[in-house]
C-alpha cells in the first residue's frame, strides 16, 4: 500500500480515537498489523508518536478560551476561593506528575508489553466492563463535584495515580481511566471528561516528546537513529495534518454526546473489540 494512503489512514484512526475511551494504541497497534507495517520499523515507531502532536495541537486550540481563564484566574480562581495549591491549573500540574513518576518507574515493563495484542485485548475487554459499571452507578447517584473550580487536591492524585495504568498496560485508554476514576471520586460526567481533557494536554506532550527524544537519539546499543527523506517528511505531515483535523471534529462531537448519553456504548465496543482481539487476534494479526 502506498505510504501516503497509509499515512491518511493512520491519522484518521489518531484523531478519532486519541480523545475517545477506547485507546488510540490498541487502534495504532492493529490498523499497522492490517497494513503490513513492521512495528520495530524505526520510522514508523516515531511517525506513531509524532502523530499524536497533530490531535493534541486540536484539543490545546479548542480549549485555549478554557485554558486562557484559568490562567487570568490563578490563584484565586473564579470564585476567588482557590489559592496556589487548589487552583485547577495546579490540580492539573499534581495529577501530571502523580501519573509521570509511577509510569516512569514502570517504563520497562510499559515498553515490554507495548506491541502485545493479548495485553491490549485484554486491557480494552476489562476497561471496557470497569468503564460501563462505573457509569451505570454513577449515573444513579448525585455528583458531589459538577465544577473543575470545585474539585479537591484528593480528587486530582487519584485521577492522576489512576491514569498511570493506562502509561503501564497499553490498550487501557488515558482518556478511559480519568473519566472512570474523575467518576469513581464524585466527579459528574461532563466534569470528569473536561478534567480529563486538560490533563492530557501535558501529559501527552511529555510522553510523546519522551517517546521521541528516545527514537531519534536512542541509547547505547540501540538502533540507530532515523533518517528522514523528503518522502519520509511528507509521509509525516500528512499524518501530522489528518490527526488535527479529526481530532477537532470529535472532540467537538464527544462532549456533546457524553452530555446526553454517557460512556455505554464506548465500553461495548472495548469490550466486543476485546474479545474479537482474544479471540481472531493471533491468528489473523500475529502476536
Amino acid at each position: 500500500m502506498n505510504a501516503y494512503i497509509q499515512s491518511i489512514i493512520l491519522g484518521i484512526v489518531e484523531g478519532l480515537t486519541e480523545f475517545l475511551p477506547v485507546s488510540s494504541t490498541a487502534h495504532l497497534r492493529i490498523t499497522e498489523a492490517l497494513m503490513k507495517i513492521p512495528l520495530d520499523d524505526a520510522y514508523w515507531k516515531m511517525y506513531t508518536i509524532v502523530i499524536q502532536l497533530g490531535a493534541i495541537l486540536a484539543l490545546a486550540i479548542l480549549f485555549a478560551g478554557r485554558i486562557a481563564g484559568f490562567i487570568r484566574t490563578f490563584p484565586k480562581g473564579e470564585n476567588g476561593d482557590r489559592n496556589w495549591l487548589t487552583h485547577p491549573i495546579s490540580f492539573t500540574l499534581i495529577a501530571f506528575a502523580c501519573t509521570s513518576v509511577p509510569a516512569l518507574l514502570l517504563h520497562k515493563w510499559s515498553e515490554k508489553n507495548l506491541g502485545s495484542l493479548n495485553v491490549i485485548a485484554w486491557a480494552l475487554l476489562i476497561g471496557g466492563i470497569v468503564m460501563w459499571i462505573i457509569d451505570a452507578w454513577a449515573a444513579r447517584r448525585v455528583a458531589t463535584t459538577t465544577h473543575v473550580e470545585e474539585m479537591s487536591l484528593l480528587q486530582a492524585i487519584w485521577i492522576g495515580l489512576c491514569q498511570t495504568l493506562s502509561a503501564v498496560f497499553p490498550g487501557t485508554s488515558r482518556s478511559m481511566s480519568t473519566i472512570a476514576s474523575g467518576q469513581i471520586a464524585g466527579l459528574d460526567r461532563p466534569t470528569a471528561l473536561e478534567f480529563s481533557f486538560l490533563l492530557s494536554i501535558p501529559t501527552m506532550i511529555a510522553a510523546t516528546v519522551w517517546d521521541l527524544l528516545k527514537e531519534l537519539h536512542p541509547s547505547h546499543g540501540a538502533a540507530a537513529h532515523v533518517v528522514m527523506t523528503t518522502d519520509n517528511w511528507i509521509v509525516l505531515l500528512i499524518g501530522f495534518v489528518v490527526s488535527f483535523i479529526v481530532a477537532w471534529f470529535v472532540v467537538e462531537w464527544f462532549l456533546h454526546w457524553v452530555r446526553k448519553h454517557g460512556f455505554t456504548m464506548f465500553a461495548i465496543y472495548r469490550i466486543i473489540l476485546g474479545t474479537a482481539l482474544l479471540l481472531w487476534g493471533t491468528k489473523y494479526l500475529g502476536s
